[in-house]
């Protein structure tokens, strides 16, 4: 796998680095960098948007209860700005890969399902959360690492790396959403989320030989190139050690911002739009009934 390759999504905001190789340290201390530009002018969107949606609605009674509300719906805000980018992100990697992906052509049948199901069900999250923030996604173009929809490796590593990430930044979801409904819902989409790791790594021993598989090994958000069998290689839901939705942000600085994406190594000479469209699930019972757990 080339150094290129190790390029990608790291554990943003985590005080251990692993010992895994020069080039993802200088990736590290990129990213730290761009990440004090790029992720800063996220987050004050994040806040700018959430602010505005918060309303300036006052009760009677004890103010400290109603600042707290007023808070709890920002970070509710923020938390939801940064879901919908994140799935419009999954969208758009999905619908590249069904559409522009060589391999993909030349996975097993049920392979290919696989990932047509899950840009659908990622297309339906994304809608659920506009729904709830009242706001689209404030990016709607991507960028990619070098070679991410004509190598198979790179392309399931990156896929890997957003799911990992997208698991991490739903669990805070369900540590700081300020409802009981919300924090439901966002386990609920972190569950898909973890079935589409899965589904990546089962794609690796599927790769066809002209298109470099199988592969054997696929590197996630930690940069550690684990091996693929099992694919369902977790006891637990990896948090990444993140708290607060700002770490999601800066992670995924370098796939929406063109500064962050350069000095991360990717590829800035084509962008890749986000295309809404109207979701049809895999099966009805599946579908989002209500927040209230139903």
């Amino acid at each position: 796998m080339s150094t290129q390759n190790e390029k990608l999504l790291v554990r943003a905001g985590q005080d251990v680095e692993p010992e895994v190789g020069t080039s993802r340290r200088t990736f590290l201390q990129r990213a730290a960098v761009v990440g004090s530009v790029g992720a800063g002018a996220l987050g004050g969107l994040l806040t700018i948007g959430s602010r505005s949606a918060s309303g300036s609605n006052r009760i009677e009674g004890d103010h400290r209860i109603v600042e707290d509300r007023e808070d709890g719906k920002r970070r509710d805000q923020s938390i939801l700005i940064a879901a919908e980018i994140a799935e419009a992100l999954a969208v758009t990697t999905y619908t590249n890969i069904i559409n522009t992906a060589g391999f993909f052509t030349r996975l097993p049948t049920d392979d290919q399902g696989y990932l047509v199901a899950a840009r659908q069900e990622e297309m339906s999250h994304y809608l659920l959360e506009q729904s709830v923030s009242e706001q689209p996604s404030p990016y709607m173009s991507f960028f990619y690492p070098q070679g991410m929809f004509s190598d198979a490796q790179t392309t399931l590593n990156t896929l890997v790396t957003l799911e990992d990430a997208f698991i991490a930044a739903y669990l805070v979801g369900v540590r700081h959403f300020s409802t009981p409904d919300l924090r439901v819902t966002a386990a609920r989409i972190m569950g898909i989320e973890s079935d589409h790791r899965t589904l990546a790594r089962v794609l690796a021993a599927d790769v066809a030989a002209q298109d470099g598989g199988p592969l054997v090994t696929v590197t996630g958000a930690q940069g550690v190139a684990e091996n693929v069998a099992p694919p369902n290689n977790n006891g637990y839901e990896r948090t990444l050690c993140w708290n607060n939705i700002q770490q999601a942000v800066t992670a995924l600085t370098p796939f929406v911002d063109v500064s962050a994406a350069k000095a991360a190594g990717f590829d800035v000479s084509t962008s890749f739009a986000f295309d809404p469209f109207t979701p049809t699930l895999p099966n009805p019972l599946g579908d989002f009934v209500s927040y209230h757990g139903c």
